[in-house]
């Protein structure tokens, strides 16, 4: 069942990181990083370039906080980051194109990307890197040799999900996909491992799919579309975090039954569940935002620095979390309507010792400083 890839960086990782790549979408890019000997072009500080695809969604307004009003102050503080530059090409391939030559021939010395398409950006991921500049995605990949990506392994995690819901019905019954975007790296890699899974439970039936596009009102719209034409009885539903509260909204308008449902970190689903704890047995972090903003930026400023990263796509698994997490972040009176997410405690989701074992030269990167 697993697909075990190999690589010249990744058989240098330790055992327990190799775990995180053994259920792997083919497409996923795991050679020897080209950066491993990289040097910036400029000394610190440096100007970073966030050429984002979407912005309409709890979770990437999350992520943008965590750039602009966490990250970016620190390492400004530090002497490190002069200044972050940000786009928004709302799902419009040429116009991120567009938008990160734009940021090149303004002088970045680094650009994160998420979610983005592909292979539509490769040319212009060779472009920045013939100019120096390093570009780094998050939460999903890009297949270019000459981008860093810095991501949750989604395959694994649509097939811990999917095993995990199988499990929870029992083993039969219909269910429900609810996708991101289909056709982007993250999306169709969570379905591929999701389907993967329920391969083993004969008796379940996927009866459809729709796209939720990581949006709670552009799930709820589309579940319900589907529910008010499908009158079939549905036992679960797959759905891709943060479109889960949306999902249940649905659900719960809809006239049906509550259905055991993926969760994976919105507070106004976990709030949900809060009130219900017996709604699911567990849950889990797929993309914590904050703490793949953390883990992006973490990467990139460890690239800069001369770090040298040694493989091509550096992963994180799913993080499980039970009821009780979730009463230890949420009060009884909740907000069903946050804007917030659940994140990993203790930063689980890339901590300094994982940062150690993907890195030639590890070092705190706030505490790094030039040699010359």
């Amino acid at each position: 069942m697993p697909l075990t890839a190999k690589a010249g960086g990744l058989s240098e990782l330790p055992r327990e990181e190799r775990k995180t790549y053994e259920l792997l979408d083919p497409r996923l890019p795991t050679g020897e990083s080209v950066f491993r000997n990289f040097r910036a072009k400029r000394a610190p500080p440096w100007k970073i370039g966030y050429a984002s695809s979407y912005a309409d969604n709890t979770w990437r307004a999350n992520v943008l906080d965590e750039f602009t009003n966490k990250l970016l102050p620190t390492f400004k503080k530090a002497g490190l980051v002069s200044e972050l530059v940000v786009t928004q090409s709302n799902l419009d391939d040429s116009a991120q194109i567009s938008q990160m030559r734009q940021m090149v021939d303004g002088g970045v010395d680094a650009i994160i990307i998420c979610c983005s398409n592909l292979t539509a950006l490769n040319p212009t991921i060779e472009y920045a890197h013939s100019k120096g500049v390093p570009v780094i995605s998050y939460s999903g990949y890009v297949t270019s040799p000459f981008a860093i990506n810095a991501t949750e392994n989604n395959m694994q995690g649509g097939f811990e999900a999917s095993k995990w819901l199988a499990e929870e019905i029992e083993g039969s019954g219909n269910v429900l996909l609810v996708s991101g975007i289909t056709g982007f790296a993250s999306s169709d890699s969570f379905q591929a491992g999701a389907t993967k899974a329920l391969e083993y439970y004969p008796e379940i039936n996927i009866v459809g799919q729709v796209d939720g596009k990581w949006t709670d009102s552009v799930a709820q719209s589309e579940v319900q579309k589907f529910l008010a034409t499908n009158p079939g009885r549905i036992d679960g539903i797959i759905v891709q975090s943060g479109a889960e509260s949306g999902v249940i909204d649905a659900v719960r308008q809809s006239g049906r039954e509550i259905v055991p449902v993926v969760l994976g970190g919105e507070a106004s689903a976990s709030c949900y569940w809060r009130r219900n704890p017996e709604f699911v047995s567990r849950s889990f972090h797929f993309w914590p935002p904050r703490s793949e903003a953390r883990f992006v930026w973490d990467v990139m400023m460890r690239t800069l620095e001369g770090q040298g990263p040694k493989i091509q796509s550096i992963l994180r698994p799913a993080i499980p979390y039970t009821i009780d997490d979730v009463k230890a972040d949420l009060p009884a009176d909740c907000d069903p309507n946050s804007e917030d997410w659940l994140e990993p405690k203790d930063a689980a989701w890339w901590t300094a010792d994982a940062a150690a074992k993907y890195f030639d030269n590890p070092a705190d990167p706030l505490s790094w400083r030039p040699t010359n």
